[in-house]
């Protein structure tokens, strides 16, 4: 959070399969600077250490697989009673961000908790979807309460541009505020600065399109 003042207006940020590790945390930081109050729960701890593990296969198998759904919804809502209670951060301003696991929690955090002022995922893949939660990741669309704001890479096989059009469409027709935005030359992970994924143009664009959202629809 900012060294002074608050409350602050709230971002949960959701890791991605990696867990909290040094991205998120920077994730947090920059969040920290932009005026927000961010938290990053650690949404596996009851499953294991994501860290200790080098094959991202075995990470998904044993520990991502094994964090279901629900409890993931509230455990997230136990990070908004602690922030809070920590006295500086302004819950009636929450926000939500994720990333590729954590764009997929942002899907379903934003169907879940009716507090939310808005909701970006980034990348959120179509196997979270299929494998984690009975809802299907087109018409997701329909169930959200907030308004949603999604990017994707042209070039990342895990989710098909179907799937965002149809999604797109869902929320339309259900009268939800959702928009997607797609950049065609960018890979999966493409905000990740420390993978080779990284696109600093689109990630520097798409840093600023979510602080513009959060502010719009009254998380900022």
């Amino acid at each position: 959070m900012p060294a002074n003042g608050g409350p602050f207006p709230t971002v949960l940020v959701a890791s991605e399969v990696w867990g909290v590790h040094e991205h998120i945390k920077d994730i947090c930081r920059r969040l920290a600077k932009a005026g927000y109050f961010a938290i990053a729960p650690e949404l596996f701890t009851r499953q294991g250490d994501p860290s200790k593990i080098t094959d991202t296969q075995e990470i998904i198998a044993k520990i991502v697989k094994q964090a279901p759904t629900e409890q993931v919804m509230s455990d997230l809502d136990a990070t908004v009673a602690y922030a809070k209670s920590a006295g500086k951060a302004d819950v009636a301003r929450l926000a939500v961000t994720g990333f590729c696991w954590g764009g997929f929690v942002t899907w379903m955090y934003a169907t879940h908790n009716p507090g939310l002022k808005a909701a970006v995922s980034w990348y959120g893949s179509d196997r979270w979807f299929n494998e984690m939660t009975p809802k299907n990741a087109v018409d997701i669309g329909a169930d959200v309460r907030c308004p949603v704001l999604a990017f994707y890479g042209g070039q990342d096989k895990s989710i098909t541009p179907e799937t965002i059009e149809k999604r797109q469409a869902a929320c339309k027709a259900a009268g939800k505020t959702c928009e997607s935005h797609v950049y065609p030359d960018a890979q999966h992970g493409f905000l990740a600065d420390y993978r080779p994924s990284y696109n600093a143009a689109d990630a520097k664009d798409g840093w600023a399109r979510m602080l513009a959202w959060f502010k719009q629809y009254g998380a900022g």
